[in-house]
């Protein structure tokens, strides 16, 4: 690694700076609610900007402009997609969720809600929801762990091995050091960093491919496929990819950020900003692919490295157009994108270990002192899982973060938009949503049914077994009912709030 290069020295700031976050934030870190949740005092901007980049991952700044430059806008429809899930998921189960939460005994983690949600005193769902959590989100960490490896490897040289270690050791740092709050302040950092660069690369492309109209004028010359919004599509291709929105409703890692904001007051605010975020970058994402199209027709000298791997376009147009000090810094957006990712999932990973396990079944009187350094080790634990299972190059990880998506959204979504939105909701029901939905998710996954992505059967098939055990169960308890009908109250209180010209 040469320390002299602007894009190494670049890269080394970002990383140091980013471990000052994660000391800084261990002084305000005192108990678990503070490291699983920040001790919930998240303001509206940074959930927003928290949410945004946990979600979105290297995804955003590889996977979805590569598509696009090979496929054309047609690979959009995952981003429309996503964008209507977002919104209906902030819009709907954001607020009530982190009311919720604090009413049922100041639930820290998703197994912890469902437990006291249903009253449920097998501690069944505390289990198995947690079983879902750590098995899934391990491999998201390895996921996160390739991805960061590559850019390491291919920006620096480095062997796969030096790489892998290398771009994991920072992000296991600072959550180690500073929990919630580290992941928190991280990912703001980190999500400005990613609108930075997927607003001003693609500006970039277009200045240097004669202007908008000529660079789509190149694109259609080349196939008009690349400008058809339904070129190559089917009614099945669209519903599979506009399912993926479906999954944020039981994604654990965006959900704790509902759970963290300060008030739920708070949330319009972070929704708006949050929407904001997300459908700018995506455009971006989506405008360096097309985009890129012309600026390789015009230049096909340089474009072997691209036609070899595609999602490669916006490294390869960085280090082309940029001076190399400008192109650190948008190379630094996708480490960016793939550390804000990771320490999420480490966290809740972490969290489930320590709440859902430990506390639980190991050491329910434990010291809050206690439960912060579990905590902190677990990260541990979970990053070493993670680093073994991505430690083989050749492994097939990455393939495998649709089908945690999927796995999460199917098992948890139905469960939870239910449980904050329908009080006739039991534990039963609760148990026969999350078994069905992954289930559904593992069979269809194998079977590769109609060319349908598994959320769709997932997600509805989860959704009836909901309700029908409910439905055939016994009304849930008088203090469950009292539970709901207080959320609902407070979530009224709120409504009328927001409403007020003197509310934040």
């Amino acid at each position: 690694m040469n320390m002299s290069n602007p894009t190494t020295i670049t890269f080394v700031i970002y990383i140091l700076a980013m471990i000052g976050i994660g000391f800084a934030a261990w002084r305000y870190t005192k108990n678990l609610s503070d490291y699983i949740l920040g001790g919930r005092s998240l303001g509206s901007f940074v959930t927003a900007m928290s949410a945004g980049a946990s979600d979105m991952s290297g995804w955003l700044l590889l996977g979805l402009p590569g598509a696009v430059f090979a496929s054309g806008i047609s690979e959009s429809w995952i981003a429309i997609g996503l964008t209507i899930g977002a919104w209906f998921n902030w819009q709907f189960v954001a607020g009530r969720l982190r009311v919720y939460t604090e009413i049922t005994r100041n639930a820290l983690t998703l197994p912890d809600f469902f437990t006291h949600r249903f009253e449920d005193t097998t501690k069944i769902l505390r289990v198995i929801a947690a079983l879902v959590i750590l098995v899934f989100f391990t491999i998201y960490c390895a996921s996160g762990m390739v991805a960061g490896a590559r850019l390491f490897e291919q920006t620096f040289g480095l062997s796969y091995e030096t790489a892998l270690w290398s771009g994991a050791a920072a992000t296991i740092l600072y959550v180690f050091v500073g929990g919630f709050l580290a992941v928190s302040w991280t990912d703001t950092v980190q999500a400005t960093l990613m609108i930075f660069a997927l607003l001003l690369t693609p500006v970039i492309v277009i200045m240097n491919s004669g202007g908008y109209e000529s660079a789509v004028n190149v694109v259609n010359s080349i196939d008009v496929k690349y400008s058809d919004l339904f070129n190559g599509t089917t009614l099945i291709g669209v519903i599979s990819l506009m399912a993926w929105g479906l999954g944020y409703m039981g994604q654990p890692h965006i959900l704790a950020r509902f759970m963290a904001i300060s008030s739920v007051s708070a949330i319009p605010k972070a929704r708006r900003i949050g929407m904001t975020w997300m459908i700018l970058t995506l455009i971006g994402a989506i405008a360096v692919g097309y985009f890129g199209i012309a600026y390789f027709a015009g230049h096909p000298d340089q474009a072997a490295g691209v036609e070899a791997n595609h999602e490669t376009v916006f490294i390869t147009l960085s280090n082309l157009l940029f001076n190399p000090w400008i192109a650190g810094i948008l190379l630094s957006a996708i480490l960016a994108a793939v550390m804000s990712t990771l320490s999420c999932q480490l966290l809740v990973s972490s969290s489930a270990l320590t709440e859902d396990f430990y506390k639980a079944f190991l050491r329910p009187n434990a010291s809050q002192s206690e439960l912060v350094w579990v905590g902190r080790f677990m990260v541990l634990l979970v990053a070493v899982i993670a680093i073994v299972i991505a430690a083989d190059p050749a492994s097939k990880v990455l393939g495998l973060v649709g089908y945690a998506w999927a796995g999460f959204g199917s098992a948890f979504g139905p469960v939870v938009l239910l449980s904050v939105l329908w009080s006739r909701m039991t534990r039963n029901g609760a148990l026969a949503g999350m078994l069905v939905g992954a289930i559904t998710v593992i069979v269809w996954r194998n079977g590769a049914w109609f060319g349908l992505y598994e959320m769709v059967p997932g997600f509805i098939l989860a959704t009836v077994a909901i309700v029908v055990f409910s439905l055939l169960d016994k009304a849930p308890s008088l203090q469950i009912q009292q539970e709901f009908e207080q959320m609902q109250r407070e979530m009224e209180t709120a409504g009328e709030s927001l409403s007020s010209p003197v509310a934040d």
